[in-house]
């Protein structure tokens, strides 16, 4: 609530989750507290997320090295990408971030789960990047694949628990699965899981969630230090 917003007006920083998607835009307008930080807004975003996953794919693929000839970057985004507010904004962030290469987005869900036009337009701005929807997880999606990152289906989305029962468990990436994909693709998720990662694929060196979350404690540090830097 705005209310509780500004009794924390001498904070250094507010970091706000929500379930209601611009919810930080609301309190932002109401209370007007600044800097105040987006941890999440239901179905909306998760600017810190997309931050330390585009940190974790820079890192993990190398792409600050000046001797990479990576002729192109394949990011697949499987699962719930129409309530991930996660892939929601790693897609705008990886369109907006100035690779020097171009991408592609592969989106692959069950059409009741596709990414939402609104995210696709965006996307669509920049000519670095080309968008591609499946509904199928195959060799097709997977075989020349740089990263593979997997959302969890959410029950809490859900207002009908029927349809939340047709779509769960879609696809489920083990180690029969990877057999598809390149030795060198990463496998990211926001975590927590359900079932959608087999605990048989965590010692695979291509599993990277858990780097990945150590990923983000740093990258979320160093967010809080820009800004008390600022504040100074």
């Amino acid at each position: 609530r705005a209310d509780d917003a500004k009794n924390n007006v001498k904070a250094d920083a507010v970091v706000l989750r929500h379930p209601v998607k611009g919810s930080v835009g609301a309190v932002l307008q109401s209370a007007g507290i600044r800097p105040i930080i987006n941890a999440g807004d239901g179905t909306g975003e998760h600017p810190t997320q997309a931050l330390l996953d585009l940190f974790t794919i820079w890192d993990e693929l190398k792409l600050q090295s000046t001797q990479s000839q990576r002729k192109r970057l394949v990011v697949v985004l499987l699962g719930d990408l129409k309530h991930g507010r996660t892939v929601h904004s790693l897609a705008k962030l990886l369109a907006r971030a100035g690779l020097d290469v171009p991408i592609t987005l592969r989106y692959a869900a069950p059409p009741i789960l596709a990414m939402p036009k609104a995210v696709r337009e965006v996307v669509a701005q920049h000519d670095n990047v080309t968008q591609e929807t499946y509904d199928t997880l195959d060799k097709t999606v997977l075989e020349d694949a740089d990263v593979l990152y997997v959302t969890r289906v959410q029950r809490e989305r859900f207002d009908d628990p029927a349809d939340y029962e047709q779509v769960k468990g879609s696809y489920i990436v083990n180690t029969e699965l990877m057999k598809d994909a390149p030795s060198s693709t990463i496998v990211m998720h926001p975590l927590p899981r359900v079932e959608e990662i087999s605990t048989d694929f965590d010692d695979d060196p291509r599993a990277a969630y858990f780097r990945q979350m150590e990923n983000g404690m740093y990258v979320r540090m160093a967010i809080l230090s820009l800004l008390m830097a600022n504040d100074e």
